[in-house]
């Protein structure tokens, strides 16, 4: 009201300028009320997986774990082989869960860590029994330091096994060739020829471990989950549609071996830490009121590499602690693409009615398989968009499916945060072109959402969706006053003014609200300022270069692409990192405009601080229409 009911008469009093600083903050007012959409029905959830075990026993669903990787340069081999090993020693019957990694990189040295792991997991899934574990990580567990009523010599044995799968895997991978003696006694390996590249090859598909085989036992003769390989066809000519395309055929390469009810999809980084998960989600699925309502249980993504004060605000953590809690109060969290467990049927396109209740007991199998079989031509994640997690749960829950937002004391599971700016400001780059992409599209939430799920959920969708277009208002208002007071002209009013008092109160409210949030999310004060000052980088950056490179795709100037985050960091890098420094040490053309925006608010400052202590300059007045 006061900067539009105050608008210069020409535009050497900074008309123009006004002007723009109007439209922003009108846009900024706008997106505050989609962003508090998110606090206004928050539903907090708790499971009794006691009560499961009474009511259920043994006879649980079958659980399909898919685990994907695409490059074992940047998602060592060895992290991939902790991911496998945590989700199949769950506690659950093994008989009843099969994992499939998908190898995206096609890479020989995978598969020769998943042999690796295979044989370990004889030897780790009855430790972890034994002892009730925590994490099942190996690398995760080992690293702890101290155990609790272990025993010495178990415990010995069993790290000392790790450790040399660990350095045979590492070895492998220096020398970039499985020992000769392995790929010449395993029949697996003839599938790599030298024909074959990581763009160009056939589908390479093993069944490592067949649980359905009587010998699969581990060292206690307890049966073993199935561990299946898979890296799909690839021809440089066909559009491999990154990892929804690997998902896919995920999809349809399970359901002719294990066909599992519940389907968990987590990225190859993200290692189980609650052994109890599996059991967390069914306790949701299998509730006898509101079960056959939820097409997928959403866990937080949280990571284990934080510091204390998050110089790169890599927690998400009010958007974990508080947001999606709010998105559960409309029904309804995200699907982020990992930790995440679906009802098979939902992900092959079938749509939501009262009498669809999903049969869980083993002797329905054949029946949910027939089920999949007709929805085949529907079935799997959407393709064309960076986020195709977030589009696929948008158009499941607009099939009348509901989800489950579930943050458990003990996170559910732990991955590897950015450890530099780049690849911080990379990945909000993909998420927030990624959100645009969903908004302008067929599937978009402001008009395929509206009336298919409720409004809440519509304005939680368009606060993410909306991050790129943000952009435009933050970069003009980190600019335009300081050109402006270049000039001597002021943009706002002098503290004198009454009329400073309403952008004063919006001010102070904003992040006394913003700190106090941020402290009950369990945050710093020092993490509360850097994850401000992210904040402001993503904005006038990531989110940018989002914007712009969305637009030229809609014109036909750009193409989607799919960045894999880097999950290798440079020990000094590593170091900095640890010491809470920001990494400025690439050339990055963010950081061009980063230094641009600081250089011009400096001199803007250095030059007003001079012509008030020198008395040249006249003190900017708050225009009086």
């Amino acid at each position: 009201m006061v900067r539009a009911s105050h608008i210069p008469r020409s535009g050497e009093d900074g008309r123009l300028g006004w002007i723009g600083l109007l439209g922003a903050e009108l846009w900024f007012g706008l997106y505050w009320v989609c962003t508090q959409s998110l606090r206004w029905n928050q539903t907090y959830r708790y499971t009794f997986k006691d009560r499961l075990s009474q009511r259920y026993g043994n006879d649980l669903p079958r659980i399909d774990i898919f685990v994907c990787t695409a490059n074992p340069e940047i998602e060592p081999p060895i992290m991939v082989t902790n991911t496998v090993l945590s989700v199949m020693a769950y506690d659950y019957p093994p008989e009843k869960i099969a994992v499939y990694l998908s190898d995206d990189g096609g890479s020989d040295l995978t598969f020769y860590a998943l042999l690796e792991a295979s044989r370990f997991s004889q030897h780790w899934l009855p430790f972890c029994k034994k002892f009730n574990v925590e994490p099942r990580s190996p690398a995760a567990y080992f690293s702890l330091g101290s155990w609790d009523a272990i025993e010495e010599k178990e415990l010995a044995s069993v790290k000392k096994l790790y450790e040399e799968m660990e350095n045979r895997i590492t070895t492998a991978v220096k020398l970039g060739r499985i020992p000769d003696n392995i790929e010449l006694n395993h029949k697996g390996f003839s599938q790599w020829n030298s024909s074959s590249s990581r763009r160009d090859h056939d589908t390479i598909l093993q069944l490592i471990i067949d649980g359905r085989d009587p010998n699969a036992k581990d060292i206690e003769g307890c049966a073993l989950p199935t561990l299946v390989y898979l890296a799909r066809e690839k021809r440089p000519q066909y559009p491999h549609n990154f990892k929804a395309g690997a998902m896919n055929a995920l999809i349809r390469v399970s359901s002719e071996i294990s066909n599992g009810q519940v389907i968990l999809n987590v990225d190859c980084d993200m290692y189980s830490n609650n052994s109890c998960s599996v059991r967390d989600a069914l306790c949701f699925f299998m509730d006898e009121e509101k079960g056959h309502e939820i097409a997928f249980v959403q866990f937080p993504q949280n990571f284990e590499n934080l510091t204390k004060n998050e110089v790169y605000s890599g927690s998400l953590r009010v958007l974990s602690e508080v947001e999606f809690h709010g998105l559960d109060g409309y029904e309804g969290p995200l699907y982020v693409g990992t930790g995440c467990f679906h009802r098979r049927d939902t992900l092959c396109g079938r749509e939501f009615s009262k009498e669809s209740r999903i049969q869980w007991r083993s002797e329905n199998d054949k029946h949910t398989k027939e089920s999949a079989d007709e929805l085949e031509t529907r079935m799997g994640l959407r393709y064309g968009c960076p986020v195709e997690d977030v589009m696929t749960g948008l158009t499941i829950q607009c099939l009348g499916w509901k989800s489950v937002y579930y943050n458990p004391a003990r996170k559910g599971f732990l991955g590897v945060a950015a450890t530099s700016l780049d690849q911080t400001l990379l990945q909000h780059k993909r998420w927030s072109e990624g959100d645009l992409q969903v908004l302008l599209s067929r599937y978009s939430p402001a008009w395929y959402g509206l009336g298919r799920i409720s409004p809440g959920l519509l304005l939680g969708y368009c606060t993410y969706c909306l991050w790129a277009p943000n952009s435009l208002a933050t970069v003009f208002y980190s600019t335009a006053p300081s050109l402006y007071l270049l000039r001597g002209i002021s943009l706002f009013p002098q503290v004198s003014s009454p009329w400073f008092l309403p952008f004063a109160y919006v001010i102070i409210a904003k992040y006394t609200y913003s700190l106090a949030e941020f402290l009950w999310s369990g945050g710093t004060v020092l993490g509360w300022w850097n994850d401000q000052r992210i904040w402001l980088y993503k904005r006038t950056t990531s989110y940018l270069f989002a914007f712009v490179d969305t637009m030229l795709g809609l014109v036909g100037f750009s193409e989607t692409s799919f960045v894999v985050s880097n999950k290798v960091s440079d020990p000094d890098v590593s170091q900095r990192y640890e010491q809470e420094m920001m990494e400025f040490g690439t050339s990055f053309p963010m950081f061009t405009i980063l230094a641009t925006l600081a250089m011009l608010n400096l001199i803007t400052f250095v030059c007003a601080a001079a012509k008030r202590v020198e008395g040249q300059g006249k003190d900017a007045k708050f225009y009086h229409s």
